[in-house]
């Protein structure tokens, strides 16, 4: 919940030029009241357009609420589901999770899952076991044919927005682990198709360390996302 419709266009104009990075796909996620403007601003840039949250219905008494077809009606093309801030302060469930992946394959948004343990939870012992469960009710009934278009994000909870970071080891293990419950679910090669991304304050710092791992294919960006410091983030080397 950053930016204002004005102060997104004028970090847009900051970056929109600086990540256009034909190697990398881009995805801006804005506020839903950012999204009409944020559109007309990236046309003719390759960055697209995503939006943090929506509903599993088509439509109906559901007040607040935004469906894939209005998304899709102003060209966004991605859908962040299942933040682990959804879960936390809305009550989201894995099933939940699983209703909003379906709805956004129907209307051939592309969904970035997110999956992720709190400190406790790691300190457990259960984050394999918690992380591999959140991936197969997320992709329960879905076809492998539109698996290969989802995006999996994993995120430590423990380390978003506190300055902590899970080590690319760490990282590596669990994303690894995800692409173990991929080819469970359907088979390694489809289980290799699937992107997985890793989320948990990455930096301009940390992002090469990141990124070269086996098994993670990018990275949902939080904080940084907000500066130019994005663009760093982008064009890691």
């Amino acid at each position: 919940m950053n930016k204002t419709p004005k102060q997104a266009l004028e970090l847009i104009e900051v970056l929109k030029s600086k990540v256009g990075n034909p190697e990398r796909d881009v995805v801006f996620c804005t506020p839903f009241v950012d999204l009409y403007e944020a559109k007309k601003a990236l046309d003719g840039t390759g960055v697209y357009l995503g939006a943090q949250n929506m509903y599993f219905e088509d439509s109906g008494a559901y007040t607040g609420e935004i469906s894939a077809e209005m998304l899709k009606e102003i060209g966004v093309t991605h859908v962040i589901l299942g933040h682990s801030e959804r879960r936390q302060y809305f009550g989201e469930t894995d099933q939940i999770v699983n209703k909003k992946v379906l709805q956004a394959i129907k209307y051939n948004l592309v969904p970035i899952i997110c999956v992720g343990e709190t400190l406790s939870q790691r300190e457990s012992g259960i984050t394999i076991d918690l992380v591999r469960m959140q991936v197969k009710i997320a992709l329960q009934n879905i076809q492998e044919a539109d698996a290969v278009n989802t995006v999996i994000a994993y995120e430590p909870i423990w380390a978003i927005g506190t300055g902590k970071t899970a080590t690319a080891a760490q990282a590596e293990e669990v994303c690894a682990a995800i692409r173990g419950a991929l080819a469970d679910i359907y088979n390694e090669g489809t289980a290799q198709k699937i992107r997985i991304q890793y989320g948990g304050s990455v930096t301009a710092s940390n992002a090469r360390e990141l990124f070269g791992m086996e098994n993670i294919d990018g990275g949902l960006v939080g904080g940084a996302s907000l500066k130019e410091e994005f663009s760093m983030i982008v064009n890691y080397k």
